[in-house]
């Protein structure tokens, strides 16, 4: 009788190293909980093996590589393919995070169903019954032949699936296990081992993978940090579940811009782009109550006009508070300072609060002087004129420094139907050409901003 070998296995901390036989709670030798993960133990006899001679001769000069030009494909949805970088690369793995709910595998499932018409898709559902995603497919109306489903949790049994697949969707990674390990689906060691056989799959016989991952608690992709690491583009999709409007940001990205935003609808027929985003990003009462400043945004490729609204309210505690929503916490205090210091605003004793419009993060030092503007406006209880936009970076002194993409901020100014923009001096002459068609203020410090926007 054959004698088969077992896969063998052990547990390995993820912060020092040390290796256990079976799974502890807390690693006995660095002290932290919850870091002891599975990994498996190469047999030793297929350890031992001739060493195999050097080949040699295969690195080349760079000026000798031939570049390589990645054939791209529509998913059907063009901010999809925006974030992307154009389309779809055949052989990468694309992983799709976010909170429960969000509508990622209403997404995946809309793109499957149009690259169905044309390739043969997968749709490896480990979480849905085949009834249920059919269910989903019908209520989107979304219906085809090449769009293969198949209700399994084991990842093993992925391979024998994939004749002539060219796309394959896993719902999701934090779901699926291999028997080569013995903890249960989601665990540290199965979602690593899991996606390592997804790349080698990927690699070797080119079919794209679109993977869904679950977050955390924090927003931070579910299981280890290596499932990000050794995928071609990591995309978060958020948005509130009360709200229409959904968010697709890249955070990796080996094919295109990481920067890149799409915006997309929720509605009964399914996720939609959203290409007019002066619905998403400004509110229609802007200009009517003071607090309220409108900048370009560069994101990616694009650029596009976001309303920061601010609500400066004078604090009833000891220790103002400050809340910012899509501006990062310690650039928003850095700007309080400097509007104190160096503007003369008392906003000390205020409690203050920042909230980028759409659920949109800024964090480009481009909208420095927005922030301040919309600052100013709360502290003085003055509107800012509804077609009047703001842009340039603060520096500690109040000075007002040149940013990039200058040209195209005004020019999307320009064609959303703006009357004024006050843009950083030096970036002045970049901009000259505009003048006829826009009221251009150059800036040279934070506080000529405000005697620019509040003369009286």
């Amino acid at each position: 009788m054959a004698k088969t070998t077992k896969t063998q296995t052990e547990f390995v901390c993820s912060e020092c190293g040390a290796t256990s036989p079976r799974w502890l709670g807390r690693c006995p030798s660095c002290g932290k909980f919850n870091t002891m993960a599975e990994e498996i133990i190469t047999p030793a006899e297929n350890t031992k093996s001739v060493k195999k001679p050097s080949l040699g001769g295969r690195a080349k000069p760079l000026s000798q590589i031939t570049f390589e030009k990645y054939e791209r494909t529509s998913s059907g949805i063009s901010e999809f393919d925006n974030v992307l970088g154009g389309g779809i690369v055949a052989g990468s793995l694309v992983l799709l995070g976010g909170d429960p709910g969000i509508g990622k595998s209403t997404l995946l499932t809309q793109i499957a169903a149009h690259l169905s018409a044309k390739h043969k898709v997968l749709y490896f559902s480990a979480e849905e019954s085949c009834s249920q995603v059919k269910m989903r497919a019908e209520r989107l109306n979304l219906a085809s032949d090449n769009m293969l489903i198949i209700n399994e949790t084991c990842i093993d049994e992925l391979e024998g699936e994939l004749d002539g697949v060219e796309f394959c969707i896993i719902d999701s990674i934090q779901a699926v296990y291999t028997d080569d390990l013995s903890s249960s689906s989601g665990s540290v060691g199965q979602v690593r081992e899991c996606a390592s056989k997804l790349m080698r799959i990927a690699k070797s016989r080119g079919i794209t993978f679109f993977i869904v991952g679950h977050v955390t608690k924090e927003g931070a992709l579910a299981g280890p940090k290596v499932l990000e690491h050794i995928m071609d583009t990591v995309l978060y999709f958020e948005g509130e579940n009360q709200e229409n409007f959904r968010i697709l940001r890249a955070v990796k990205n080996r094919f295109g811009n990481v920067a890149e935003v799409g915006v997309f609808e929720m509605t009964g027929e399914g996720i939609i782009a959203v290409t007019d985003y002066s619905g998403v990003f400004l509110s229609e009462s802007r200009g009517e109550e003071a607090g309220s400043a409108v900048t370009p945004a560069q994101t990616g490729a694009r650029c596009m006009n976001v309303e920061i609204q601010t609500l400066v309210a004078k604090t009833t505690f000891g220790q103002p508070r400050r809340m910012p929503l899509g501006i990062d916490y310690n650039k928003l205090v850095l700007l309080i300072a400097v509007m104190e210091k160096r503007c003369g605003l008392a906003l000390g004793g205020y409690d203050i609060y920042v909230n980028a419009m759409g659920g949109i993060k800024l964090n480009e030092p481009a909208c420095d002087l927005a922030v301040c503007a919309a600052l100013a406006s709360a502290y003085f209880g003055k509107p800012i004129d509804k077609y009047t936009a703001v842009f340039g970076e603060v520096g500690l002194t109040g000075e007002v420094r040149a940013v990039s993409y200058c040209e195209k901020r005004v020019a999307e100014c320009v064609k959303m139907g703006f009357k004024k923009v006050l843009v950083p001096a030096k970036n002045m002459k970049s901009v000259l050409k505009y003048k006829d068609k826009i009221s251009i203020v150059p800036v040279l410090y934070a506080n000529t901003m405000i005697k620019s926007l509040f003369k009286d």
